[in-house]
């Protein structure tokens, strides 16, 4: 084997980056070199991603790549799921995304259950109803009027509009296209009633297209501009879980993930889509993934809480690195107040401070009274959580589950981390933190060849990264706390 660099483009809520991943010996490397800020922008009551500020990261981090004389094999781009830019019949951008934040989706599932019934939605197409599902912000918006949707021509999901933007070509990745509730898992297609019910026709999406392949070349514009020169764009996983999970190491199927960040992911790797009145139930998805597996999972609210709360400390001139959280943490007593970090109350609320007051008070247990005890109760609540979620996955799964992997940012959280293995009684392994990139780096080399299966990229991340294992403790005092936390709804 050569040597071979990608750029990879991970962009998340609150920050992206431009990140080369070297595969060489059988070995991944990978080196971030520009970092940039993102974040949702509010204007006349609306909630926005600033589209155009990501592009211009993007020609920084293409700039960046070329000031170092690399000419990457290829290039690609994973982001959250969800949202949709509108392109106009001449190929414009109509306007910029609105944010699946954005409030203008509340009550839009019960009112489309009104004419194509809740079960139904499910069984078309397995994935967690929410209500920031593109089905509803469709639906949602034309029911607003809002101008953008309503004159589009095509609509093109957050990555391949990026791409759309490099390279001029429209394509709908698969697993990106996955997270919208309008593609039915078992045939990859878009579900033409389920669009026309939300007010729009098939044809509004660009064709399906499986990660791997190659979009296109950077425009001759943007190679020159950029220095680069003319580089391939791959469609790679475009949803940022879809790639994280890619990256999970593990050496067999019996194994949960758990890709922890803004938002946590948890779920199982499977050949086929699981839609029963079980997984409807516990309101399961099932995302694509790559190489032909399903990724069957449960959307959580994540770091989100402890985010919320951070800025908040910020404003008030208290600045908290994560090394002072954990110690925080660690000296606070334990198991006074809980949290379900999935509440509504605390999807956006003005102060996630005053949410989580006015959730324990709600629930009948102390507030918390330092910040401390609050970041105490926000670690707590999420590994008892990870357990709920997960006896539900064990309820479904096709197989024993023997090991949690926990992917992502959060991996690095070593307390979380432990108390999570405390709270589930299971094995914990930790790492990559870097997972979302090495596994959009890893579906670039599968595509252009390098790598021959999702198998052999597994083996080359195992002997690529380093891992951390939690064992449970104070399995009793865990115990009791679970059976607190399962009263409080």
């Amino acid at each position: 084997m050569g040597i071979y660099n990608f750029l990879a483009f991970d962009l998340g809520a609150t920050s992206g980056r431009s990140v080369i991943g070297t595969l060489e010996n059988g070995k991944i490397k990978i080196r971030e070199l520009t970092r940039f800020p993102n974040g949702i922008m509010e204007l006349h009551g609306k909630f926005y991603w600033n589209l155009f500020g990501l592009y211009e990261h993007l020609k920084e981090g293409l700039i960046a790549c070329a000031d170092e004389g690399i000419t990457p094999t290829s290039i690609g781009i994973d982001t959250w799921g969800v949202d949709i830019v509108p392109i106009g019949a001449d190929g414009s951008i109509l306007g910029l995304p609105r944010a699946y934040r954005d409030p203008y989706t509340n009550g839009a599932p019960e009112k489309f259950f009104e004419i194509v019934p809740r079960e139904e939605v499910y069984e078309k197409t397995g994935i967690q109803i929410m209500n920031f599902n593109t089905l509803f912000q469709i639906f949602a918006a034309i029911k607003e009027g809002y101008t953008p949707i309503m004159k589009a021509e095509r609509l093109l999901f957050m990555p391949d509009a990026l791409s759309y933007m490099l390279t001029g070509k429209e394509i709908c990745e698969y697993t990106i296209a996955s997270t919208s509730q309008i593609l039915d898992p078992r045939t990859g297609r878009l579900d033409e009633s389920l669009l026309a019910t939300a007010g729009v026709a098939t044809d509004i999406f660009p064709e399906v297209q499986l990660p791997g392949s190659i979009i296109g070349t950077l425009t001759d514009a943007l190679a020159n501009e950029t220095g680069i020169g003319s580089v391939n764009i791959a469609a790679v996983a475009g949803h940022d879980t879809a790639s994280a999970v890619a990256a999970v190491p593990a050496a067999d199927e019996k194994f949960a993930y758990l890709s922890s960040g803004t938002w946590s992911l948890m779920g199982i790797e499977t050949k086929q889509p699981i839609i029963t009145a079980e997984s409807f139930r516990h309101n399961f998805t099932n995302e694509g993934g790559v190489d032909g597996t399903t990724r069957f999972l449960k959307n959580i609210c994540g770091m989100w809480i402890l985010e919320q709360c951070r800025k908040e400390w910020s404003r008030s001139g208290k600045e908290y690195s994560y090394s002072e959280i954990v110690a925080m943490t660690t000296d606070a007593e334990p198991f006074v107040c809980f949290i379900n970090p999935d509440d509504s109350s605390f999807a956006n609320p003005p102060s996630m401070l005053k949410a989580i007051e006015e959730f324990c008070v709600r629930t009948g247990q102390p507030a918390p009274h330092s910040d401390a005890q609050i970041i105490r109760c926000i670690f707590e609540s999420l590994a008892l959580r990870y357990r709920e979620v997960l006896e539900m996955l064990e309820e479904i799964s096709p197989f024993a589950i023997d090991v949690l992997h926990i992917i992502g940012g959060g991996s690095k959280n070593t307390l979380l981390n432990q108390f999570t293995a405390n709270a589930i009684g299971k094995r914990v392994v930790a790492g990559p933190s870097e997972a979302t990139a090495i596994g959009n780096i890893i579906m670039q080399a599968i595509g252009a060849g390098v790598i021959g299966s999702l198998a052999e990229a597994r083996t080359i991340i195992r002997a690529s990264v380093e891992t951390e294992e939690f064992l449970p403790q104070q399995s009793d005092e865990w115990e009791t706390a679970y059976k607190k936390f399962r009263t409080l709804r």
